[in-house]
């Protein structure tokens, strides 16, 4: 058999090789593997390429070198996952640079880092002034996390006591000017309701781009038109401005009205109302 056909059949076996390689040992971000888990990707890829091409010129070790180098490193990742002391024998240990606000010296020269690398990592972090740090460690990936102290935290919605409604994906409903129907169907919609909101903001389904419509019905429009501007609709805060002018008049007829049943019947709805309203603010307005 020529060179090239060798070659050529070698290439497309370790091509799926690598495939179901890579599905077996899991899904991992290039920019939070390890040190060890990078060593056994770069190994395994020369192997691939040195069979590829022959260099190898034995299948059968060149496989059992590639077998071993993916075996080994899936055999030592469950036995990190059942072992704390394998997972930090292999995968390191989190190292703390600052603790109670204080700079770690000693850990800082374990991790070969810099007064001032560690200043670009803060920075990285969106804190720019060492002062606001209590906390922050380096994991084994090398990746920097931080926690503020607690004046520095910036407020939520728990710390002002205030009910906020959890939130869910919103589904895109038109990419690149075509209607996606599944998307619509989970949110209980249908192409004749996107075409009536279409037709109500005054634009064409060829001239939208994107499209999508969140868990209160509200749907947002992208156009491939930037000059064209359209205004996105409120449903949830027109609904709320609704609530309160009801409830604004109904004590605005308890005042005005004479009668002493119509005051007490007014007073009672708007107070009604007014409950509704502080219950329904945090899903109508986030």
């Amino acid at each position: 058999m020529k060179t090239w056909m060798i070659i050529l059949i070698r290439s497309i076996a370790l091509f799926f090789i690598a495939l179901i390689a890579t599905k077996v040992m899991g899904k991992k971000h290039l920019a939070k593997i390890t040190p060890f888990q990078f060593v056994y990707y770069v190994v395994i890829s020369i192997l691939i390429a040195l069979i590829s091409v022959n260099i190898i010129k034995n299948l059968a070790f060149g496989l059992i070198a590639l077998g071993v180098w993916i075996v080994l490193p899936i055999a030592l990742e469950y036995l990190s996952l059942k072992s704390k002391y394998f997972h930090d024998l292999i995968n390191g240990k989190e190292t703390i640079l600052i603790k109670n606000g204080k700079v770690m010296e000693e850990n800082l020269s374990q991790v070969r880092f810099t007064g001032e690398e560690l200043l670009r990592e803060l920075r990285s972090k969106n804190s720019f002034n060492l002062a606001d740090v209590e906390f922050a460690v380096m994991e084994s990936t090398g990746e920097m996390n931080i926690l503020l102290k607690s004046d520095k935290k910036p407020v939520t919605a728990y710390d002002l006591e205030r009910n906020i409604a959890n939130q869910s994906e919103p589904q895109t409903v038109i990419l690149d000017g075509n209607i996606l129907d599944e998307p619509l169907r989970n949110r209980g919609f249908n192409r004749g309701w996107l075409k009536i909101q279409l037709a109500s903001l005054g634009v064409s389904l060829d001239n939208v781009f994107i499209a999508q419509v969140d868990e209160s019905g509200d749907l947002y429009v992208d156009l491939f038109d930037d000059s064209i501007q359209i205004s996105q609709p409120k449903v949830k805060e027109l609904l709320y401005a609704s609530l309160e002018k009801c409830q604004t008049d109904f004590l605005t007829f308890s005042i005005e009205t004479d009668s002493k049943e119509a005051k007490v019947m007014y007073k009672k709805n708007a107070d009604n109302l007014e409950d509704i309203i502080k219950k329904l603010k945090p899903y109508l307005l986030h």
